[in-house]
């Protein structure tokens, strides 16, 4: 291995797996860590070919005992997506192999190609990648697959809410009773259902900044069927922790910009986007630490939860 970081090494039965899904001549030659994730690990595997070029895969590895118990879910979902987005105009990856039992592996495992590009968090440029992240999503929720994957789930209930230490009590009351209520009527959409800056990949030319391009949307283990809505409040949430709660207000403007429809009703729109926010508060400090790993080391769980805060006052009073 080129990479000597023990949490870079691939397991025995995962690497033997893996090697039977290469081509004649090729062996892993290198691993690299990829760091920024919550549920799994992941790793750029470096594949040596027999022509003496290189080239790369993404191995995707479920260990933590809460998520190796959805894993056959998760993974079968990402498997079905990924087959049904090859040729579809979405920058995908292209499914290679997936054990979402692990029947070969020591843990469910996926092999998928790896996509040019990186996840891109800074504030900096902002203005110019949320249209492009908008317009991505949009062309997604345009695909129609012959067969629907299965419909959203949301696990955050008025009760499992955490509302944050010194949060304006008032408006998190008002939002808690906002998801007391049954969900709105809604159109269906395929969704991916975790659509946020860290699961898609730019090229960001360094002379030329405005001239960014979107080279990839990974992570589609959740891919569901559900509200356009639903996508847009979980990008909206992200990008309002991430660069500021106003950033989540300007999201939803630019995805009707770029041609997407959302709900008509100004109190539908206020139940998703609340709904996500809400079910961010019961994972704000896993997800900052996946930032912080990621190099925004400023974001504090503190930083992210005065954000999440700001932010959900800002929907009870624009929307509420």
């Amino acid at each position: 291995m080129t990479d000597h970081d023990e949490a870079a090494v691939v397991r025995p039965l995962t690497l033997a797996w893996v090697s039977r899904h290469l081509e004649a001549g090729e062996r892993i030659v290198g691993t690299v860590v990829l760091y920024g994730g919550i549920t799994a690990e992941m790793r750029r595997l470096i594949i040596g070919t027999g022509d003496g070029r290189t080239r790369d895969l993404v191995l995707r590895t479920f260990v933590d005992p809460f998520y190796v118990a959805r894993a056959e879910d998760c993974l079968s979902r990402e498997a079905g997506a990924l087959a049904f987005l090859a040729g579809t105009g979405v920058p995908a990856p292209e499914l290679v192999a997936v054990d979402p039992t692990a029947a070969h592996c020591e843990f469910p495992s996926l092999l998928m190609t790896h996509l040019a590009g990186r996840a891109v968090l800074d504030d900096e440029g902002a203005e110019t990648r949320v249209p492009l992240l908008a317009r991505q999503l949009v062309a997604i929720h345009a695909l129609r697959p012959a067969e629907r994957p299965r419909e959203y789930v949301t696990l955050t209930t008025a009760d499992t809410v955490v509302v944050p230490k010194g949060a304006d009590a008032a408006a998190w009351a008002a939002a808690i009773d906002v998801i007391r209520k049954p969900a709105p009527p809604w159109e269906g959409r395929f969704l991916h259902r975790d659509f946020q800056p860290g699961n898609v990949l730019f090229d960001v030319p360094p002379s030329r900044p405005a001239a960014a391009r979107i080279t990839g949307v990974v992570d589609w283990a959740a891919a569901s069927w559900g509200p356009a809505d639903l996508d847009v409040a979980h990008c909206s949430t992200n990008l309002a922790l991430l660069h500021g709660p106003e950033w989540g207000q300007r999201f939803a403007e630019a995805y009707e910009e770029a041609g997407g429809v959302l709900a008509a009703a100004a109190s539908d729109r206020l139940y998703w986007r609340v709904r996500d926010a809400l079910a961010c508060s019961e994972e704000v400090r896993p997800v900052a630490r996946s930032w912080r790993e990621a190099g925004r080391t400023e974001l504090t769980a503190q930083v992210v939860e005065e954000r999440l805060d700001a932010y959900v006052t800002a929907l009870m009073d624009t929307l509420g």
